[in-house]
């Protein structure tokens, strides 16, 4: 069938290039008989003759050719050319001289390779006719074109795969899915070769497609997700318009069903059970219950309520978000004696409802749950509840507050015992009975001091004290009058020696620490001491003050100061207290304006303030103050810093550092060895020794004498180290009290030795033997540095052995 097929498509194509080679004979026929030229050919001749010119067709060569000849093309020809070869005819551009070849003699193109109208679809090429002898050109260089004719071998591509659509269940029929669309290379231009139709191989028991758009619709209307959400379909697109011979190619089509709300939730089971304890708190989750629902998505998001009035008011159900799940919680304390089992009507209902699908049924459901109370040993439970108690507060001790009372809830009802928690009354005011329950006051009580009390009572099983329950309870201690009213504050006043009678002093107010239920009620009199006072009166204005007057015509401060006036203060009661006060009254000088200018044994009183003139001046003056302080202490330390300065040579300068090996005798210049001299007289300590006499250590000996005599220490018992110790204690007692200078935290001083020594002296001055004993020439071995010292012993040793002979 294929070769057939094969063998009918070249037998078109031979005939089709036979038609086109009879086309352009005739063609070339008609020019050359009308001797034309190419329009806008500038070329014409002196006698009016037109210039002839190119001769050819419209190119055309078959793809995909496959013989084993080239294949030919077409000719080119000028109107010049006679036929007897003088005239050779090139071509350029596009493939010329590798897929298209010229004949140069008779201007036939072939073409020597296959061609894909798919890849390029023409050529475009330049002619040119030159003369075989002179190589001039005969005609001008002219462009053609070669094109390329199609044939159906290219087969419809779904480019845009894989494709992947969807569709709500329940479509009604006719419903759009998606649209497909298959391109074909082929020419569109040219036959039907690219003219595609559309077909369902597969699928289509549920799917159509349109023949010419490719647009997928439903074929049914009872497409159910859940029983198949997913479809395979494969499209077919075939060319030539579905033709016999046609080229097809196809593609599948993922269909996917999606969800609507058609399935209303429904319990698995009719009838859950659960059981919790009594003791249980509110919020404690009972269990769970699920309603499945054949939807997904959104479609399957429920809520849950209770239905029955019993269950909303014990019980509370909530839905969890992520599970879809029903939890029942407590919302009321639970009882067992009370009632041991509840019954809860849940019901299941979908959150977004579909209108399309109402007619298919209710979207809810219910289910009966059945909650058993497990009995548990409870603690007592306080009755009633109340948690005030009153009692006055001059109540005895051991007198009754009240009393609290608890019941085992159990049915066994054990005896209860009572107790306080003695964290909340660590003072122990209040006591209670372990067995009545009766609080009693254990100490007396002071309204003034705690007007309430916060205790806890605890109730317990008498077998099994780890039952307890407590209770707050609050104690109001009642007040009594038993504190008397006193003046709020010591009262003072002034009045001026010229007061007129009547003239008010002061007002005079209480303070006591009772609070009676109806109120302050204070009275004021002038005490019995004060009967005879004919200065000042007392008035009592009603509203728990008073008011004292002037009673006569001018005071002389000179004769009286001051006055004390006892004033009485009694309460309401019951009973009726009492106490007295004093108000201290002075007598003052007064300007004109009856201002207050000068009190005996008082401080003055100024009325008038400071003007901002006196203020700035008196702010100069405390500055000038400050100044001149801090300029004599400033000049005061520079004096002492001088002082000390030209105050004996201060040891601390002096002290040496040995942690790098000297110069030895040479070197002169490390530090000053006077401060270690000055310590001490030399010429005595040399007298005192006995070992060398006035012209040997004295001053009026020459320098080598008293350079080479060096001076022997001589650990003597009755030499006093105490001017020693004082300078030192004097030198460290100025370092400390000087602020000037850094503490020293070590003071050395290098002039003796000390006593006690637990190591010999390796000093030649603490030997006790003479110099004639002694070898000093190993010294001459130690170097240059110490060759000085070497020399003055070496002198010295040459003088006591001339002396000796």
């Amino acid at each position: 069938m294929a070769k057939g097929l094969q063998g009918f498509l070249w037998t078109m194509l031979l005939l089709f290039c036979a038609i086109q080679e009879l086309g352009a004979w005739a063609m070339h026929t008609a020019v050359e008989g009308a001797g034309l030229g190419q329009p806008g050919d500038p070329a014409l001749l002196a006698g009016g003759r037109v210039k002839r010119g190119w001769v050819w067709n419209q190119f055309f060569v078959v793809e995909e050719y496959t013989g084993t000849e080239p294949l030919y093309v077409g000719k080119i020809h000028s109107d010049s050319d006679e036929g007897d070869g003088s005239i050779k005819y090139t071509i350029s551009g596009e493939g010329a001289g590798t897929i298209f070849l010229i004949d140069e003699i008779t201007g036939d193109i072939h073409a020597t390779e296959r061609l894909d109208r798919e890849q390029k679809t023409f050529y475009t090429l330049r002619a040119q006719a030159r003369d075989r002898q002179t190589d001039q050109l005969l005609e001008p260089e002219s462009e053609f074109i070669i094109k390329v004719q199609d044939i159906n071998d290219s087969e419809p591509r779904f480019l845009e795969g894989p494709y992947i659509g969807s569709v709500a269940e329940l479509s009604p029929i006719g419903t759009s899915v998606m649209q497909v669309m298959a391109s074909d290379a082929d020419d569109p231009t040219y036959g039907s070769s690219a003219r595609v139709v559309y077909s369902v191989l597969e699928g289509e028991q549920h799917f159509t497609v349109d023949s010419k758009t490719g647009v997928i619709r439903t074929a049914v209307a009872d497409l159910d997700r859940e029983t198949q959400d997913r479809y395979e379909v494969v499209i077919r697109a075939t060319d030539m318009a579905g033709q016999l011979g046609g080229l097809s190619g196809s593609t599948t089509v993922t269909i996917v069903v999606t969800d609507v709300n058609d399935n209303p939730p429904r319990f698995p089971q009719k009838m859950y059970q659960f059981s919790i304890v009594e003791t249980a708190p509110v919020g404690t989750a009972i269990g769970r219950v699920k309603a499945e629902d054949s939807d997904v998505g959104e479609n399957t998001d429920m809520t849950y309520q209770v239905k029955d009035e019993e269950g909303v008011e014990m019980f509370k159900v909530t839905t969890d978000s992520n599970t879809q799940e029903a939890v029942i919680t407590v919302q009321k304390p639970l009882d067992y004696e009370s009632k041991k089992v509840h019954t809860v009507v849940v019901e299941a209902l979908n959150k977004f409802v579909d209108p399309r699908f109402v007619d298919l049924g209710t979207f809810r459901d219910q289910t009966i749950v059945r909650v058993s109370v497990l009995d548990v040993d409870e603690p007592p439970e306080f009755r009633p509840p109340s948690n005030l108690m009153e009692v006055q507060e001059d109540a005895h001790i051991g007198s009754v507050v009240g009393v609290v009372t608890a019941l085992d809830p159990d049915t066994a009802n054990h005896p209860v015992r009572y107790a306080i928690d003695r964290s909340t009354d660590a003072e122990r005011i209040f006591d209670i009975d372990a067995n009545t329950g009766a609080i009693v006051t254990g100490k007396v009580l002071d309204r003034e001091t705690a007007g309430w009390h916060n205790i806890t009572v605890l109730a317990m099983e008498a077998d099994n004290h780890s039952q307890v329950s407590r209770a707050s309870l609050r104690i109001r201690i009642l007040d009594v009058n038993d504190n008397p009213p006193e003046l709020a504050t010591p009262y003072e006043a002034a009045v001026c020696e010229d007061a007129k009678p009547g003239q008010l002093i002061q007002t005079i107010s209480v303070v006591d620490r009772d609070e009676p239920q109806s109120g302050h009620r204070f009275y004021f009199t002038l005490a019995p001491e004060a009967t005879n006072n004919h200065h000042f009166s007392l008035l009592d204005i009603k509203d728990n003050t008073a008011a004292v007057h002037t009673q006569r015509m001018g005071f002389n401060r000179q004769e009286q100061d001051v006055y004390l006036l006892p004033i009485l203060v009694v309460d309401s009661g019951p009973p009726a207290l009492s106490s007295t006060g004093t108000l201290t009254i002075r007598i003052c000088g007064c300007d004109s304006n009856g201002a207050i200018q000068s009190c005996n044994s008082t401080a003055y009183v100024v009325s008038a303030t400071l003007s901002p003139g006196a203020l700035i001046a008196l702010l100069v003056c405390v500055l000038i103050l400050v100044v001149l302080v801090l300029l004599i202490l400033t000049l005061k330390r520079h004096h002492k810093s001088h002082l000390t300065a030209e105050d004996d040579e201060d040891m601390r300068d002096n002290v040496i550092k040995y942690n790098d090996e000297g110069g030895g005798e040479q070197d002169t210049e490390a530090y000053d060895m006077s401060a270690l001299r000055s310590l001490y007289d030399f010429s005595e300590i040399k007298g005192g020794d006995g070992g060398g006499g006035p012209g040997e250590g004295g001053p009026s000996g020459n320098p080598a004498s008293e350079l080479r005599a060096l001076p022997q220490w001589v650990q003597s018992p009755d030499l006093d180290f105490s001017v020693f110790r004082d300078y030192i204690c004097r030198k460290v007692e100025q370092a400390d009290e000087d602020l000037s200078v850094p503490p020293y935290d070590s003071f050395q001083t290098y002039a003796f030795e000390g006593s006690d020594s637990p190591v010999p002296s390796l000093s030649s001055i603490n030997t006790w033997s003479s110099g004639s004993e002694q070898d000093f020439s190993y010294l001459g071995g130690w170097g240059p540095r110490f060759r000085q010292l070497a020399a003055l012993y070496a002198g010295r040793r040459g003088e006591e052995d001339s002396e000796e002979s």
